[in-house]
C-alpha cells in the first residue's frame, strides 16, 4: 500500500502533536480543523491546510482522524463534507480514526467505508479500508511519540499502516475485526478507573485507621494489590514526585474524559446486557466529581475530593 501523503483532521492537544511527529518522520501531511489558530499554526510551519475533511481525503493516501466524540467521527466522515462525500471515486485507501468512541460508532463507520469505491485501485486493495485505533499514554506520549495504539480491522490494513503507528507510538496491538480496537480502549480504562478508585478508597481508610499513605504505598507494591495507580500514578499528594498528585492533580488525564470514556462502557454494558455494578458506580463517581468542578483535574483527584483523602505531609 502507498502511504505517501497523510491527511490529518482533529488537530486538539491530542491529534496536533500526532500530526508533528508525523512531519518529523517525513510523511507529507495535509490538516484540517475547526479551530483557525490551530490551523495557522501549521500553515506557518508550512503544513497544507485543508477547509473541509473532503479537501483532505482529496489530498491524501492515508486519512487520519483524531476526534472528541462519536458525533464528530459520524459529521467528520459521513457529513455533506465528510471524508466519504465522494463515495464512488474515493482517492483514499485507508482511513484510520483514533478517537475513543463506542465501538458501534467505529463497526457503523467501517461498513460505510467499505461501501466506497476507490478512484484508482492500488496493489491488490479493491476498496478503501477503515481501522479503529484509540491510543493509550495521553498528551505526554504523543508528544514523545510513545502512544500505544489498538487496533480493530482488516489485519492486512493494520500490517501496512504500521509503519505509520509507529511514527506516532512506540506500541501498535491488533485486536480484532472493526471495533474491537475502540473496544479495548473503553475495557483499559474502565479498568482504569475501577482500580483508582480501590486504591484511593483503601489508602483513605488506611489514613482513617493510623497508616500513613507512604507507609501503605510500601505495603501495597510488594504485595498482591500492586498496580499502576499504586506503583506509577500514586494518588496521594506526596507519595510520588512527577504525578498529578504532586502538582495539586494538573495535567494528566482530565476526569471529564474518565467520564466520557465510562460512559462509553456503561453504554456497551448495555447493549451486551451484563452485569457491571463496578461500572455504574465509577461512572457516577466520576460525573459527580465533574458537577463538583474537578472537571479539568486529573482523574486520580477522586482521592482528594470524592475521599476527602489527606496529603501526605
Amino acid at each position: 500500500m502507498e502511504l505517501g501523503s497523510v491527511g490529518f483532521i482533529g488537530l486538539g492537544n491530542m491529534g496536533s502533536r500526532m500530526a508533528n511527529n508525523l512531519i518529523k518522520n517525513g510523511y507529507k501531511v495535509a490538516v484540517h480543523d475547526i479551530n483557525c489558530n490551530v490551523m495557522k499554526m501549521f500553515s506557518d510551519m508550512g503544513v497544507p491546510t485543508k477547509e473541509t475533511p473532503f479537501e483532505v481525503a482529496e489530498a491524501s493516501d492515508v486519512v487520519i482522524t483524531m476526534l472528541p466524540s462519536s458525533s464528530h467521527v459520524l459529521d467528520v466522515y459521513t457529513g455533506p463534507n465528510g471524508v466519504l462525500r465522494c463515495a464512488n471515486l474515493m482517492r483514499p485507501q485507508l482511513l484510520i480514526d483514533s478517537s475513543t468512541i463506542d465501538p458501534r460508532t467505529s463497526r457503523k463507520v467501517s461498513v460505510a467505508v467499505s461501501n466506497c469505491i476507490l478512484k484508482e485501485k492500488k496493489d491488490h486493495w479493491e476498496k478503501p479500508v477503515m481501522l479503529d485505533a484509540p491510543v493509550s499514554g495521553g498528551v505526554l506520549a504523543a508528544e514523545a511519540g510513545t502512544l500505544t495504539f489498538m487496533v480493530g480491522g482488516s489485519e492486512d490494513a493494520y500490517l501496512a499502516a504500521k509503519p505509520l503507528f509507529l511514527s506516532m507510538g512506540k506500541n501498535a496491538i491488533y485486536c480484532g475485526g472493526a471495533g474491537t480496537g475502540s473496544a479495548a480502549k473503553i475495557c483499559n480504562n474502565l479498568a482504569m478507573a475501577v482500580s483508582m478508585l480501590g486504591v484511593s478508597e483503601a489508602f483513605a481508610l488506611g489514613q482513617s485507621l493510623g497508616i500513613s499513605a507512604g507507609t501503605l504505598t510500601k505495603v501495597l507494591n510488594t504485595s498482591s494489590a500492586r498496580c499502576w495507580s499504586s506503583d506509577s500514578y500514586n494518588p496521594v499528594p506526596g507519595v510520588m514526585e512527577g504525578v498529578p498528585a504532586s502538582r495539586n492533580y494538573a495535567g494528566g488525564f482530565a476526569s471529564k474524559l474518565m467520564a466520557k470514556d465510562l460512559n462509553l462502557a456503561a453504554t456497551s454494558v448495555e447493549e451486551a446486557g451484563l452485569q457491571c455494578p463496578l461500572t455504574y458506580q465509577a461512572h457516577e463517581i466520576y460525573t459527580e466529581l465533574c458537577r463538583d468542578g474537578h472537571e479539568i483535574e486529573d482523574f486520580s483527584c477522586v482521592f482528594r475530593h470524592y475521599y476527602s483523602g489527606k496529603d501526605e505531609l
